[in-house]
């Protein structure tokens, strides 16, 4: 939008000053909540978990106050069109198998997208990077072409799990592009999206996920610095996330640095 001083003091003669140009006003900067496993657990000690009935809780919260759950293309899709307002990212890292069981009917009757993180070179198997903790059983690779067929959005969170900012050059390479060459051939998509295991990220990591072709990268809590499409941030939603502790997350998202800007 454009101000001419001289519309506002029409005086003859009078030098009108400079002209003032402002951004259009957009509307709250979207965020993304970070879930991992939906089931009934009371052992529980990395507070993954959220039971089916709390998330029915949180995604009515999000849907009675006129946001949506999305996956992260549909979310970054709106962005640049700038119609995020209203649209809230949805992400599960790891793939567990509870996923397809739980979250999905919970996410469908709420008429609520996703993206899933699966750990490719895991499938079928089960979280064996939890030094403590319940065992879980994960999505396996019909188990992905099912929810893909739902219309959930498969990304990347590597091969095994590992930290990638602490592993060589050639394991880095390998569970960044094969784990996407591995689920293009599962999904028949191509794969937009990287979650860095343990939110994890650096400058050689986050170069390797560039090189791979990634649009995006999901982090946890990046340096405002480094936040950008390569690591956006994310908020951790657990099974204490009631509607008032969401309405505190949502109000502070920009303040933690913890929202989805405008590109």
């Amino acid at each position: 939008m454009v101000i001419d001083a001289s519309e506002a003091h029409p005086t003859a003669g009078q030098d009108s000053g400079p002209v003032v140009r402002r951004r259009p006003r957009r509307g709250p900067a979207a965020w993304v909540a970070m879930y991992h496993s939906v089931a009934d657990c009371t052992d529980d000690p990395f507070n993954v978990t959220v039971s089916a009935d709390r998330l029915h809780r949180q995604l009515a919260w999000l849907r009675g106050r006129g946001l949506r759950g999305v996956s992260m293309r549909e979310l970054l899709d709106a962005r640049a069109r700038g119609e995020e307002r209203g649209l809230v990212g949805l992400t599960f890292d790891d793939g567990y198998a509870d996923f397809l069981t739980t979250a999905l009917p919970v996410l469908r009757r709420w008429q609520c997208g996703a993206t899933v993180f699966p750990v490719v070179g895991r499938l079928g198997g089960e979280n064996g990077w939890e030094p403590s903790g319940p065992c879980k059983r994960l999505l396996d690779a019909n188990d992905i072409r099912l929810i893909t067929a739902a219309g959930v959005e498969v990304g990347s969170h590597g091969l095994t799990h590992a930290d990638l900012t602490r592993v060589p050059e050639d394991t880095l390479h390998a569970e960044v592009h094969h784990s996407r060459a591995l689920l293009a051939e599962i999904t028949g998509q191509e794969i937009q999206g990287f979650c860095y295991p343990y939110g994890s990220v650096d400058a050689r990591v986050r170069a390797a996920v560039h090189a791979a072709g990634y649009r995006y990268a999901c982090a946890t809590a990046p340096d405002p610095e480094d936040a950008g499409d390569l690591a956006l941030p994310r908020i951790h939603i657990g099974q204490a996330d009631t509607g008032l502790r969401l309405e505190v997350k949502r109000r502070l998202a920009r303040t933690w640095g913890r929202a989805v800007e405008a590109s």
